[in-house]
């Protein structure tokens, strides 16, 4: 449909009048969107209704994620409905300039890559057409907001994300739900978020749960005048969806963690069965014919003793329901850190949800009477991820490296059992946001070059293949840099650093985990400092190295890494000698938003964990896609991009994961840092005053050497890949100096991303896990 943007313009000047009293020249940018967000609502309000109405007795399939990173949804909701450019014109024609927008905050409701992907998924699901609604919680704050103290040290701040409004959801009240625990009961309240599909009619939703009293304020109590007992029951329910992952280092903050994941999994499947009986009457052993839901994760697997408790009080008896929700859910893994497997202790458990202990443990004993070598309970722990793989259809990884090792190692008990189950479902990303969006001009030159709009059929880049000549390069080229000179604006707002276009931008962007190895990045660029500075460094390029990434608030090492990267950048930055050489920024507040501005302008992506730990990664497919060359290892998807794009156009470096396995047990990390002069000199820094030392950059220093109570020295390979990764760090640096060659690296990668669009999974997980089929309209 065709949608009326002067009328959505009207509308907008409306809603400023009625709601604010302001002229649309005279609203600020937050006004301006909420006017905007709901006159857009109105606009698509019949689509939306008609795409719920065509669902209601077909079988649908069901995302429940504890994270949604959604970000900013202003430009994406206006781009997916065809009338971006329409409105800006519009807009421009009034003397108002949409810009204005981008202060408007992100809708942070998740921490990295799992959410992102989740939001991707629904933006492919609603643009394929297929039936998928997503279900999570409405945060009242985001993770947090993210600013660097004059030390360099991460500080957090609350994200009020809403403060100014939402125009994006509905309050469904009349859909409340009540979830109950042993010492209150609180209304879950569903806020729904239109899913607007690119090329289509079709709408889907995604509900989010905010948590609400029964009875916001105790009258007698306030009467009485004790004011903080009054307000007990509205605080104590309203805790549960304040903040996304409240801290959890205590019995109550585990507690809280407890309650946010039952309400998540309680108030869907409560909905979800509201829905069936109305479409389907209340025989639910049919449940599962209509409804396939994903487990994102292990933080709503309480979703599945929840529904056997549902359908038990439903008045099936427990192997029926336990079937019923063996044939519902599916899990997808997403992790093989053991510390992200989720366990509670049943202690804890009980503490909070009493009966869904009960059905665990029945769950466990069934599972023990069928195969004595496997679990979910031990030690008084339930096991969260192996109750997901016992109760559900399939078991997913999330890269195809990814899925070997649950088969071969993390789920190699459960695989010997359960075959069957076990697929792979690589990752992706939605091609509408991480190229229409954020980069028009590339996506303009290739609908030029291969004649259509290829958002919706990413497997038409292929065609580029062919195309590519040095005038293609050269128009690529100027893109590039036309791109970084935007980003360059945007830095030097927001971090009072000025760059260089001309640089090579190498560009690390992802959460700070010592995993990802931010640690190795930033020890190679000390290392490149001092070769620049003693001459031993010459033919080196001109290089912008960029950080993005938010430390969990209680993780220490992350943290130092984080003020370590940013002693390092002052040190060089403020040295005149390497101005024209090197330069550092680590930008605060790293999210959806900021990416969209740093991802088209990369050279070089740093994928560098080490084999076997990242299970995909999505910012890698954003980096390929926008034309960036993969400096990384043989880990996660970045096997598949080096497939796809073919290896003499990345820069992989480092031991395999076989080879890391082999080494494992007689690795000496000290033996390296002795005979390695340059490496050692760069990890003195840690320690010896060059940067301003503290005792977490020592205990930093320590974990690399000398080990921890709970692992060895060096637990994430940083000094065994060294030689690798420098090496091939500086030879993708030799290799920018010639601009034709590089840039036909880089038009190739893009030429070769099609498979990580998120299209391509979505359907994957339609035909082969949901079972579902796309609506006609």
């Amino acid at each position: 449909m065709k949608y009326n943007c002067l009328n959505i313009l009207r509308w907008t000047e409306a809603q400023l009048k009625y709601t604010y009293d302001v002229s649309l020249q005279e609203a600020t940018a937050q006004e301006l969107h909420e006017a905007l967000g709901q006159a857009v609502m109105m606009a698509i309000s019949d689509h939306w209704n008609d795409s719920k109405r065509a669902r209601m007795h077909e079988r649908k399939a069901y995302y429940i994620s504890a994270e949604y990173l959604i970000g900013r949804l202003v430009y994406s909701n206006l781009y997916n409905l065809g009338i971006l450019d329409e409105m800006k014109k519009l807009f421009a024609e009034r003397g108002v300039d949409l810009a204005i927008l981008e202060d408007v905050e992100d809708a942070a409701l998740g921490n990295g890559g799992l959410g992102r992907l989740a939001a991707c998924f629904l933006d492919s699901a609603a643009s394929c057409n297929l039936p998928l609604s997503g279900y999570g919680l409405r945060y009242r704050f985001g993770l947090f907001k993210q600013s660097f103290d004059a030390n360099g040290s991460q500080c957090e701040s609350a994200d009020d994300w809403s403060k100014y409004g939402d125009p994006w959801s509905y309050r469904r009240y009349n859909h409340t739900v009540k979830v109950k625990f042993p010492d209150h009961t609180v209304l879950a309240v569903p806020y729904d978020v239109p899913i607007i599909g690119y090329g289509t009619d079709n709408i889907n939703t995604l509900r989010l749960w905010q948590c609400e009293a029964e009875e916001e304020l105790d009258f007698n109590a306030f009467n009485d005048q004790d004011y903080l007992r009054a307000l007990t029951q509205k605080n104590k329910a309203e805790d549960i969806t304040r903040v996304l992952y409240p801290n959890d280092s205590t019995w109550e903050g585990k507690r809280l963690r407890i309650k946010q994941q039952y309400v998540l999994s309680s108030a869907s499947l409560q909905d979800m069965m509201r829905t069936y009986k109305k479409a389907h009457g209340e025989d639910y052993s049919h449940f599962a014919d209509f409804y396939a839901v994903q487990l994102n994760d292990t933080h709503p697997a309480m979703s599945i003793p929840e529904l056997i408790r549902l359908l038990m009080q439903e008045g099936m008896d427990f192997e029926q329901s336990l079937s019923v929700a063996q044939r519902t859910f599916s899990y997808t893994n997403h992790t093989v850190m053991g510390e992200a497997l989720e366990k509670w202790d049943l202690d804890l458990l009980r503490s909070v949800v009493p009966e869904i202990v009960d059905i665990i443990l029945r769950i466990d004993e069934k599972l023990k009477r069928e195969h004595p070598g496997l679990f979910i309970v031990r030690d008084n722990t339930a096991h969260m991820a192996n109750l997901s793989v016992y109760v559900s259809t399939y078991v997913n990884g999330v890269a195809e490296i990814h899925s070997q090792i649950l088969k071969d190692d993390l789920f190699k008990d459960w695989y010997a059992v359960y075959p069957e189950r076990f697929q792979n479902k690589t990752n992706g990303v939605t091609p509408r946001r991480w190229l229409g969006l954020c980069n028009p001009e590339l996506t303009q030159m290739i609908k030029y070059r291969i004649g259509t709009d290829f958002l919706k059929d990413l497997d038409r880049l292929s065609k580029l293949k062919p195309m590519i000549d040095d005038d293609m390069v050269r128009q690529f080229n100027a893109i590039k840099r036309q791109k970084k000179e935007q980003l360059c604006k945007v830095i030097a707002q927001k971090e009072g650093i000025t760059l260089n276009p001309d640089f090579i931008f190498d560009v690390q962007v992802k959460r700070l985990h010592e995993y990802k190895r931010q640690l190795l990045n930033a020890l190679s660029i000390v290392d490149i400092y001092f070769r620049i500075k003693d001459g031993s460094l010459t033919d080196f390029y001109p290089t912008a190295f960029i950080f993005g990434a938010k430390s969990a608030p209680g993780y220490g090492r992350a943290k130092a890494i984080i003020r370590y990267i940013n002693r390092i950048a002052k040190m060089i930055n403020n040295d005149p000698a390497v101005a024209d050489k090197l330069k550092v920024v680590f930008v605060q507040n790293y999210n959806c938003s900021y990416a969209e501005h740093i991802i088209p302008a990369a050279d070089i992506s740093e994928q560098i964990s080490p084999a076997g730990t990242e299970a995909s990664g999505t910012g890698n497919m954003k980096l390929m896609l926008n034309g960036a060359v993969t400096l990384g290892t043989m880990d996660g998807a970045n096997v598949e991009i080096v497939r796809e794009a073919g290896l003499e156009n990345e820069y992989i470096f480092g031991h395999t994961v076989e080879q890391l396995n082999a080494a494992r047990d007689s690795y000496y990390a000290r033996g390296i840092y002795d005979i390695n002069d340059r490496l050692r000199k760069a990890i003195n820094t840690l320690v010896d005053g060059t940067v301003p030392t503290d005792d977490a950059q020592r205990e930093l220093y320590a974990s690399l050497l000398d080990g921890a109570s709970w692992h060895k020295a060096d637990h994430y390979f940083l000094l065994l890949d060294y030689a690798s990764y420098m090496e091939t760090k500086l030879r993708a640096n030799r290799d920018y100096a010639d601009h034709l060659s590089f840039g036909r690296k880089c038009l190739l990668n893009i030429a070769s991303g099609a498979k990580f669009s998120s299209d391509r999974t979505i359907r994957q997980y339609a035909r082969e896990i949901w079972h579902i089929e796309p609506t006609q309209y």
